[in-house]
């Protein structure tokens, strides 16, 4: 069970190592229940390797791993997962192109990918609706996965994710290769979900800080595999830390509750 300052996911000392490269180098992360985490850095920087370890998909070659209380190598990280919503590009790959939106979204229930392997009442279907609807795809339902814009096949993917009532939702780079309307829609959908009291734990990962979405509370900043700042958003998303993170020097600016960056002159 989760509950207030519970720790949702815990890593210390954490380094993955492939080919005698560090992908990930002693990396230190906490985050506490109802926090809402976005994860940041630049291409190359680790995130989508944080966030597998995070998901219990990949098991670091050093350090420990604690999600919902249960430590990565001492439990059936089977069980996990059951309780852990995941977006991403490489599961996108794995879903059948001519299944419908309510198919994949039906799947999720099992945390499967097609609705073929598992019996499935009127009652999950009743649920993938409510999901699609709180996506904003319910007229999309019957629509073939393959047939869905770029936008809306990622909301599909939020509402899979949504059918196993998670904890924690990890959402990697969910707003990848989407239009200005698409990631805007996104960001909304993202700033409700932040606000739902039923989820423990969200992180969002992301290089770039227009897509952080409202409600956001915490940040992690990555360069090279190596956490450069994690903490409050208002301490981590600053000039400095992410003029380290990317290179160059960046002038950031929190409006409306929204992130821009800019180049500044050298």
């Amino acid at each position: 069970m989760t509950g207030p300052g519970r720790e949702v996911v815990g890593l210390r000392g954490v380094s993955v190592v492939r080919s005698g490269n560090a992908l990930l180098a002693d990396v230190d992360w906490t985050v506490s229940d109802g926090e809402r985490w976005v994860l940041l850095g630049p291409n190359g920087s680790g995130k989508t390797t944080l966030v597998s370890v995070a998901a219990t998909y990949l098991w670091p070659t050093r350090g420990s791993v604690a999600v919902l209380e249960g430590r990565v190598g001492a439990v059936d990280v089977r069980e996990l997962r059951k309780r852990i919503g995941l977006v991403s590009a490489a599961l996108e790959t794995r879903i059948p192109p001519q299944i419908t939106s309510l198919e994949v979204v039906v799947a999720g229930a099992t945390g499967a990918t097609a609705p073929w392997w598992d019996r499935h009442g009127p009652e999950a279907a009743t649920r993938a609706l409510e999901r699609l609807e709180l996506v904003g795809l319910a007229g999309l339902a019957d629509r073939r996965f393959d047939l869905l814009s770029s936008g809306e096949r990622q909301r599909v993917q939020i509402a899979r994710a949504l059918m196993l009532d998670p904890a924690l939702l990890l959402l990697d780079e969910p707003a990848a290769g989407l239009d200005l309307g698409a990631r805007e829609r996104l960001a909304v959908l993202i700033a409700r979900l932040n606000g739902q009291s039923d989820l423990a734990a969200t992180v969002v990962v992301t290089h770039h800080v227009e897509e952080i979405a409202p409600g956001t509370t915490h940040a992690i900043v990555l360069r090279s595999g190596r956490v450069l700042a994690a903490g409050p958003i208002e301490e981590t998303v600053t000039g400095p830390v992410l003029s380290e993170a990317f290179g160059l020097p960046l002038h950031v600016a929190h409006v409306g509750g929204r992130f821009t960056a800019r180049a500044t002159h050298e």
